[in-house]
């Protein structure tokens, strides 16, 4: 599609040039003093020259050498079998075009024999006719390659959304895949038992008051712990690297994280007014691995450059996170910006929202989680 309208701009162009150089070859006849048939010879083949430019675009060489011929008897002819010749250097061979250029010079030498310019000697009209032949097959050229430069930058482009696209649908149904097996895990247990004391409790109709209260208490508390822990799942995804077997970090790892990052170069500040022994453990979580994807970005994209934490909140409002750090001039690598996908899939599915992007010469990253009273 773009190299359609590429197409079409550049014989807009070319039309439009030839129609120009027409005018301005026909006024410079008229004030030259050209009167009467030859005037009228030279408008005429004029106008059949640039009749003939349309079919430029469809048929180009024998259009072009139709023009050249032309130039051999009127002035007026010039401009359309100009525009032929870079007609031929934009889409055909190389070779083509300097000989349909060898065959302008040809009937430009002619014209100059017998219809010489008043007040300019026949051997710089040769000069001046190689030279606007060998420009005009040049800039043909250097036209055609930036139109081909033009396509292959827009292809690349067109690609790299495409699979940017794919990486970020990737990094969505990786996340959704993580949060059911998490889930399963997690809930699977609970579910069993509730399962056999509720079977329990169908095949011994029998037992006593005292063991069928036990049972239902047993069954209620499980319950209420399914629920808890269906409310954790999508806190409890577990990256790859991590020990499935150990504990969950929360952000009482908060201060070894920010150690790591100052370890490896990069200074980081942070203002944290929670208390974070209150902050419940699904929230902590969370919170924990929004920190620590905030600070490897910045490590990976702005190494060495200073960054702020901050960290505020209440139960019973919201958990807020802000880490910001100054914008690289590097340009992200491959695969740049899904882990932040994955990431705002995470904190939405778990009740808060996460923003980021550069503001003011810095990227910041801000993230809201619930955190009940």
């Amino acid at each position: 599609m773009h190299g359609e309208l590429l197409c079409e701009r550049g014989r807009t162009a070319l039309t439009i040039a030839a129609s120009a150089g027409f005018a301005a070859t026909a006024a410079g006849e008229i004030v030259s003093g050209v009167r009467g048939a030859p005037l009228v010879a030279d408008l005429v083949v004029g106008v059949l020259g640039c009749a003939l430019v349309p079919l430029l675009f469809r048929w180009p060489v024998p259009s072009a050498v139709v023009l050249m011929v032309l130039t051999a008897f009127v002035p007026t002819a010039t401009p359309p079998a100009s525009v032929g010749v870079v007609q031929i250097a934009r889409r055909g061979p190389l070779a083509v075009a300097v000989g349909v250029a060898a065959a302008g010079v040809a009937g430009h030498l002619v014209r100059g024999l017998w219809r010489p310019t008043p007040g300019l000697p026949y051997e710089w009209w040769v000069v001046l006719v190689v030279l606007g032949h060998a420009a005009l097959v040049g800039g043909g050229a250097l036209a055609e390659a930036r139109r081909q430069l033009i396509l292959s930058l827009t292809e690349r482009a067109r690609r790299a959304e495409a699979e940017q696209g794919r990486r970020i649908a990737e990094a969505r149904a990786a996340e959704r895949t993580r949060i059911a097996r998490e889930m399963h895990d997690v809930l699977a247990h609970r579910l069993s038992l509730l399962a056999t004391y509720a079977g329990a409790l169908e095949y011994r109709p029998d037992s006593s008051p005292e063991r069928i209260a036990q049972a239902a208490g047993v069954i209620r508390a499980t319950v209420h712990q399914a629920l808890n822990e269906l409310r954790d799942v999508i806190a409890l995804l577990r990256d790859t690297d991590e020990d499935p077997d150990g504990p969950l970090p929360t952000l009482a790892g908060l201060s070894e994280l920010v150690e790591e990052s100052r370890a490896v170069g990069t200074p980081v500040e942070v203002r944290d007014t929670l208390d974070a022994a209150a902050v419940p453990g699904a929230t902590g979580r969370t919170a924990y691995r929004v920190l620590q994807e905030a600070l490897t970005n910045a490590r990976k994209h702005a190494p060495g450059s200073p960054v702020r934490v901050e960290l505020g909140g209440a139960p019973g409002a919201r958990l807020r996170i802000v880490v910001s750090n100054p914008v690289s001039g590097a340009a992200p690598g491959p695969g740049g910006g899904v882990g932040l996908v994955g990431l705002t899939e995470r904190v939405r599915l778990a009740g808060g929202r996460l923003d980021h992007g550069a503001v003011a010469g810095e990227f910041r990253l801000a993230a809201e989680l619930p955190w009940p009273a």
